[in-house]
């Protein structure tokens, strides 16, 4: 289950390439299984539109593949060059993440 939020945070949570390639790290999934993976990780709600519209460019971007499917749902999975990506982005995050609680902790703040 995702944490809650606080009220006025400033999380931009909802980016919805970085939360689907974090859901296809975990394995190939059709559209409605990552929505609902996205939710449950996240706690993120991605419509139709933005969900598929950034399906569509990771795609594009050759950061995801399409698998084969016998039924009308399309599984995608992560590919190489999404997996370098996600990385490089989740170690970008992190050295924000750590910045701010080292800041944060200088002020007096306890983050634990």
């Amino acid at each position: 289950m995702a944490p809650k939020r606080p009220p006025g945070g400033l999380r931009r949570e909802n980016d919805p390439p970085l939360l689907i390639l974090v859901s296809l790290a975990d394995g190939p999934k059709h559209g409605h299984a990552l929505a609902k993976d996205i939710g449950e990780f996240a706690g993120v709600t991605l419509g139709p539109g933005a969900l598929y519209g950034a399906i569509t460019r990771l795609e594009e971007r050759g950061l995801i593949e399409p698998l084969a499917s016998e039924d009308r749902r399309r599984p995608y999975q992560i590919t190489t060059a999404g997996s370098a990506a996600l990385a490089v982005a989740l170690a970008d995050l992190r050295r924000i993440a750590n910045t701010g609680t080292a800041r944060l902790g200088r002020l007096g703040l306890d983050l634990a």
